[in-house]
């Protein structure tokens, strides 16, 4: 080893000690005849002293020509700091040198290796490997690893068996868009690389494995976000032999478990809520129950009362803002401004203030009396001081927009709280979306997620009415992750096929292989994947994944470290008959 100790590890006891380091230059401070150097690891920073009376004069004039980012090793002794740093581990103590050596120099860094940088996200992507020796980045990238750890744990010891499967698969018409692999051996044709290994586990029941896991990557061609990537990994699992409530008592207690090994967070409640109910209470599917603010309709006590407005809307909904009705006009403007804009694209906004003495003032005064306005007070559950927020509009759309809007004032109003944890089981979804644009039905999963039991006659007579086994594991107004009940009936999965307008030629294309395998003693089986890359962020109080990626591209989907995606040579082109004919 190149070292005897890392730079995070010594303090008083090791006084005396002779003792090799090695590690980066953090920083210098020169006066001549004293040289302090702070020498940085992974485990933390040491200050070493070269000094012209206990130092080698050598050793010394060496030391004068250090600069930021120099690898180097250094032999010293171990003494007790004279002016001691309280906010190190190694505070107490330096390293009077005796000897060094250059490992290598480096050139002046882009940007300056600490916790608060002065490089903007796109250089330190390009430099990344540099970002990496800062603090925080460092110290997600450790956190990311301690969560994984916890989780092979906690799934090996309820005997799940870690198997992997294939990158190299067949494309497939249904999901987001694939990235495809031109095979060369194969003129003509492609793999795909897999959105998720879904087909792969399910053989695996189908195999008697009973219990499988695999922390693995995924990836989809498709827009990208802050909590998007191409390629992202996945906590996929699968059980045989099981009901819904098996693998939600089983996930809810991973989850349970990384809290507790983690966080050192016990959560006792783990509510459970259905599709309708969440997008009823709170406009979308994955609700952060960390606040209230529920919806409210007022159709039947808003409408009919002369304002044109929302006379004509199908839908009149509202919620309450705890303590808001303080805000001066200039901050419900703004609130107003905000639902405006073309990202969430709605008309306007109609407030009413709960005021301290019980009357309540509105932007619609004219048209409502206080009895009216008290009536709305009371529906959204709104409180002397709170602010009443009304919208109106389609219901779908409108539901989304107060969604938004919701979270957006739970953001200012420091309601999401990264150190508060709110799980919850969103069930019930419906099996199947129908598009208008294509005039058929899309599954709201996946094609093998199964019906729910009770309503499996439902898919020949009113499939849009049928809801899936299926669940999504929320946190924090977060999905984490997603699963259902599959189909593992031929028969069953044939019908779902047809719903999903496949022709019978299509789906043995697709999916013959899997249509047979259940042709030999499928079990029932059914499981769950969870985002790692989102589970980790939230976890570290986040919600931008990138910050726990070690190698993350931005939101072009662009490595620009390494320049990805580039053209590839002609000549491979040729190989792979992709090459471009040129007109005569």
């Amino acid at each position: 080893m190149l070292r005897t100790n890392t730079c995070g590890e010594l303090n008083l006891s090791h006084i005396g000690n002779k003792v090799t380091l090695a590690g980066w230059v953090q920083k210098t401070r020169n006066k001549g005849f004293m040289i302090w150097v702070d020498l940085r690891d992974r485990y933390g920073v040491t200050q070493i002293i070269f000094d012209e009376e206990r130092s080698d004069k050598k050793t010394l004039e060496m030391a004068q020509n250090l600069g930021r980012e120099f690898v180097i090793q250094v032999q010293g002794t171990v003494i007790e700091r004279v002016s001691k740093n309280p906010n190190l581990p190694t505070g107490d103590i330096e390293i009077l040198a005796e000897s060094f050596q250059i490992l290598n120099a480096s050139k002046t860094p882009p940007f300056t290796i600490e916790n608060e940088t002065d490089g903007g996200e796109e250089l330190r992507m390009q430099y990344r490997y540099l970002d990496i020796r800062r603090n925080p980045v460092r110290e997600n990238l450790i956190f990311r690893s301690k969560v994984s750890l916890a989780i092979r744990n906690y799934l090996s010891a309820h005997n799940f068996i870690d198997v992997e499967t294939p990158y190299l698969i067949k494309s497939t018409p249904e999901g987001a868009r694939d990235f495809v692999v031109p095979s060369r051996m194969n003129s003509g044709e492609f793999y795909a690389l897999p959105q998720s290994p879904q087909t792969f586990k399910q053989l695996l029941m189908v195999g008697g494995m009973d219990q499988y896991f695999q922390i693995v990557k995924c990836f989809r061609d498709e827009d990208l976000r802050a909590d998007r990537q191409p390629e992202f990994t996945q906590i996929d699992c699968e059980m045989t032999f099981v009901e819904q409530e098996d693998i939600l008592s089983r996930f809810e207690g991973l989850l349970k478990h990384l809290l507790k090994e983690i966080k050192g967070i016990e959560v006792s409640e783990f509510p459970r809520m259905t599709y309708a109910e969440a997008m009823k209470k709170y406009g979308n599917d994955k609700p952060d129950i960390r606040f209230g603010m529920e919806f409210a309709e007022l159709n039947d006590i808003a409408q009919g009362k002369g304002f044109q407005v929302f006379d004509q809307q199908e839908l009149i909904v509202g919620i309450a803002v705890p303590g808001a009705a303080s805000y001066t006009r200039k901050q419900i403007d703004a609130l107003i401004d905000w639902v405006k804009r073309p990202q969430i694209g709605a008309n306007g906004l109609i407030w009413v203030k709960c005021n301290e003495d019980g009357s309540y003032k509105s932007s619609v005064d004219k048209f409502y009396s206080q009895d009216d306005l008290k009536s709305w007070a009371s529906r959204v559950e709104a409180k002397a001081g709170d602010l009443i927020l009304v919208m109106g509009g389609d219901a779908n759309k409108t539901r989304g927009q107060l969604s938004d809007l919701r979270m957006e004032i739970a953001e200012q109003l420091g309601l999401r709280d990264p150190n508060v944890f709110a799980p919850l089981w969103v069930v019930d979804f419906p099996l199947l979306e129908w598009d208008e644009e294509s005039k058929r039905f899309h599954a709201m999963h996946h094609p093998f997620t199964a019906p729910k039991p009770e309503q499996m006659s439902l898919l020949a007579t009113d499939p849009g009415a049928v809801n899936a086994n299926a669940y999504d594991l929320v946190l924090n107004g977060n999905e984490i992750g997603g699963g259902s009940i599959r189909i593992h009936d031929s028969e069953v999965q044939e019908t779902m096929f047809d719903l999903l307008g496949f022709t019978k030629e299509e789906a043995q294309a697709q999916f013959g292989f899997l249509m047979e395998a259940f042709q030999y003693g499928a079990p029932p089986h059914g499981g769950i994947a969870l985002g790692l890359d989102r589970l980790v962020a939230i976890l570290g109080g986040q919600e931008t994944i990138r910050d726990f990626i070690a190698f993350p591209k931005n939101n072009s989907g662009r490595d620009l470290m390494i320049n990805a995606p580039a053209a590839i040579d002609s000549m491979q082109l040729e190989e792979l008959n992709l090459a471009l004919k040129q007109e005569e």
